[in-house]
């Protein structure tokens, strides 16, 4: 159908006028009706965060996003123009996107005066009726709201009092749309004291013109908690002129969190095959998780969703680089890979001052061990739950008959295993080979087809590691290569040191 050129055309449709809040709450209700999608892309606020989110725009509420960084926030108010019309009519011309039916700016109300029926009117899509400012200290009430154009005002030989010397600001230029701020406190407090009409009284005034201008806006706000930012807090009228105020969260399961990393993280290489073995995605979100909850971290701070994304993609990079030098065709990531993630982990911790003191790269590795050891014991029975026999003689020691003993005995007798991110495969996987009960273990616990030897070979590995993690056996790092030893020789000797397995 041929979209209206003119206000006659327009008025000959039918077409009606709604404020954006009574069409975004139609399009909602259209939504839910027809059980659609709202949010495509959040993951994790199913029942927390949407529900809240939909009641406040049922209500025709204006809202603020209060939450820890990583908590998806932006996209969730970038999602927020799918619930506007495809495309509304303005005044053609008009800088803050006039109704034709009810004109607020002096502009569009000469072009009716001057025109009538035949006044030109455009059709507006969602992507220009959204606007998104970053609070930022520098931003002021003329970027905001507006402010007089002294350019404007001599070329168009018009006094200064006159409305036509008004340069809109932001804000008004979201008329009829929706208006976001990223990082409320930010804003000067002075800043924020010009917000006040707009959320109450649904109008803006400029420079003390007698004027005010009403505008039509749907207004949403992010910000993180006061005692985080310091950098400022959102003033008490503020915060009470703004409707509905829902708390955001970080993933409560690490099943979410991976379906968010898988939806984030750039993992699909050219020209290479990556298999991620499903245990190492736990890893890396248990790492976020165990961060979440560590004592040497600032919980104040948060744990961002960005953290995992970046160790993942740093991980996958590190075996994609294996895979290159080698010239290998499969990308399969190995547990000495992991040392290689910490670049995504510890520059998106804040640490508390005993963190500080242990070092970032100190706490980064522990926290990959913690959730290595984590993760392992949802596969692999606790190596710590010892199962013994009697012995068989007067002053024997009980034997331990756990399924681990033939590797830990094999550790205790002086031998040990060196595996490094830049072995080929097949030199990894002899070493892995040398210890006995090794792959008999791994291929009991995990349903591997023996055809895939490189992912049996990463498994096996983590079998090592865990038991490291649990203190069954030793491990050494020094320049990504890792020396897995005997646990007791490690503490009284000074044998097996890397060189001496060279």
């Amino acid at each position: 159908m041929k979209q209206p050129r003119t206000f006659g055309e327009l008025k000959q449709s039918g077409y009606t006028i709604r404020s954006v809040k009574d069409e975004i709450r139609s399009n909602l209700i259209r939504k839910l009706q027809k059980n659609e999608p709202l949010f495509p892309g959040i993951v994790g606020y199913e029942t927390t965060v949407i529900p809240a989110l939909v009641n406040a725009i049922l209500a025709k509420h204006d809202i603020i996003l209060l939450g820890l960084r990583g908590q998806a926030k932006t996209r969730l108010i970038r999602a927020l123009p799918s619930l506007l019309d495809e495309t509304i009519p303005v005044i053609k011309g008009s800088e803050i996107n006039d109704d034709p039916f009810n004109p607020v700016s002096k502009y569009g109300a000469d072009q009716l005066e001057k025109y009538g029926d035949g006044t030109e009117i455009e059709w507006i899509g969602r992507a220009q009726r959204f606007s998104e400012k970053l609070a930022t200290p520098d931003v002021t009430i003329a970027d905001l709201i507006g402010d007089i154009d002294p350019i404007k005002a001599a070329t168009q030989r018009l006094h200064y009092s006159h409305e036509g010397a008004i340069h809109f600001g932001l804000i008004p230029r979201s008329n009829r749309g929706i208006f976001a701020i990223n990082e409320l406190p930010d804003l000067q407090p002075r800043i924020q004291v010009g917000l006040f009409n707009i959320l109450e009284e649904k109008d803006v005034q400029i420079r003390g013109f007698n004027i005010r201008i009403p505008l039509d806006v749907f207004l949403v706000f992010t910000a993180n908690p006061e005692d985080y930012t310091n950098r400022g807090s959102i003033i008490t009228p503020l915060k009470d002129r703004i409707d509905s105020q829902i708390l955001t969260h970080y993933p409560r399961s690490v099943e979410d969190a991976i379906e968010i990393t898988e939806q984030e993280a750039w993992v699909e290489r050219d020209g290479r095959q990556v298999h991620m073995p499903y245990y190492f995605r736990e890893i890396i979100e248990n790492i976020a998780f165990e961060a979440r909850k560590s004592e040497f971290v600032d919980q104040k701070s948060g744990v961002s969703a960005r953290l995992t994304i970046a160790a993942m993609e740093n991980l996958v990079s590190n075996a994609e680089r294996r895979a290159i030098v080698l010239n290998e065709q499969h990308i399969v990531p190995r547990m000495c890979d992991l040392p290689h993630a910490l670049p995504g982990v510890t520059g998106k911790v804040e640490l508390v001052f005993e963190g500080e003191q242990e070092g970032s790269l100190k706490v980064g590795k522990a926290l990959i061990g913690k959730a290595t050891r984590e993760v392992f014991r949802k596969y692999f029975p606790d190596p710590l739950q010892k199962r013994k026999r009697p012995a068989q003689g007067q002053g024997q020691e009980p034997k331990d008959t756990s399924e681990y003993a033939p590797i830990v005995h094999w550790f205790e007798s002086g031998n040990a295993v060196q595996v490094a991110d830049d072995m080929p495969f097949t030199a990894y996987f002899a070493e892995l080979n040398r210890i006995p009960a090794l792959y008999d273990i791994t291929r009991k616990y995990f349903s591997l087809d023996a055809q895939n030897q490189h992912g049996l070979a990463s498994a096996m590995e983590f079998v090592l590691d865990g038991l490291h993690q649990n203190s069954k056996i030793a491990k050494d790092e020094v320049d990504h290569v890792t020396l897995y030893k005997d646990m007791v020789g490690s503490i009284f000797s000074n044998k097996g040191k890397l060189e001496d397995y060279d």
